[in-house]
């Protein structure tokens, strides 16, 4: 399938690696830079999503949706793992937790711009015990450009595959294809995040902050690995 990410926060906190280990499958290694695990909250809004040979249906390909990711390797190969995917489309959570296994959840969500700052907010339904809410203004600076080769940016942002779970837990992959991240650096008031898995504690410090007004990718079907 295809689809368009646009006004994309990516916020990443360096996380302990006892703590993550114990949340992803063993098979998996996890991915780290300079010794560091990190884990990702990345809102933006999707658009012109439509699966292969088709066009973009109004009202259904296009929605907010709020991703929670860490990075892992297999067969040399580094991608993504994903604790979570908020969306405010339902049937975009039924599709995806079908096509591509994936823990897609419904949430209600909104994002506007206001002097420059976007303003999202998501809280996923039906999570009233553990409330898995992010509430947060942000806003780009400075002028895009592609991560510089062996950096920090590209390690968290150039992935071209992501890891799950199919029948029986088998782990499967599906490979995706964009074109260099379009970077800028970003600024955050982050008022609330309770995002992360259950068992990780986000630090204290800022998240490390990103931001891209737009990227278009290709996802292919999973296959088992």
């Amino acid at each position: 399938m295809a689809q368009t990410c646009e006004e994309l926060l990516f916020a990443h906190w360096r996380v302990r690696e006892d703590e993550l280990r114990q949340l992803v499958p063993e098979a998996l290694r996890l991915d780290t830079f300079d010794g560091a695990t990190w884990l990702g909250v990345t809102p933006f809004r999707v658009t012109g999503l439509r699966l292969r040979g088709t066009v973009p249906l109004p009202r259904i390909s296009s929605f907010l949706q709020l991703n929670v990711r860490t990075y892992v390797v297999l067969d040399d190969r580094p991608g993504i793992w994903f604790f979570g995917l908020d969306t405010s489309n339902r049937l975009a959570v039924e599709a995806a937790r079908r096509i591509y296994r994936l823990p897609y959840f419904h949430a209600r969500m909104s994002a506007s711009r206001h002097g420059g700052w976007i303003e999202y907010e998501s809280a996923r339904e039906g999570a009233a015990d553990e409330p898995h809410v992010f509430s947060a203004h942000y806003r780009p600076a400075g002028e895009p450009s592609a991560p510089a080769p062996g950096s920090l940016e590209e390690f968290l942002t150039e992935r071209y595959c992501l890891y799950a779970s199919g029948d029986r837990g088998r782990l499967c992959r599906a490979e995706i294809h964009h074109a260099p991240w379009p970077l800028r650096r970003a600024e955050a008031r982050v008022e609330l995040n309770t995002m992360a898995p259950h068992g990780l504690e986000l630090p204290e410090e800022n998240p490390l902050l990103h931001f891209a007004e737009r990227q278009d990718l290709v996802i292919w079907p999973l296959a088992a690995v």
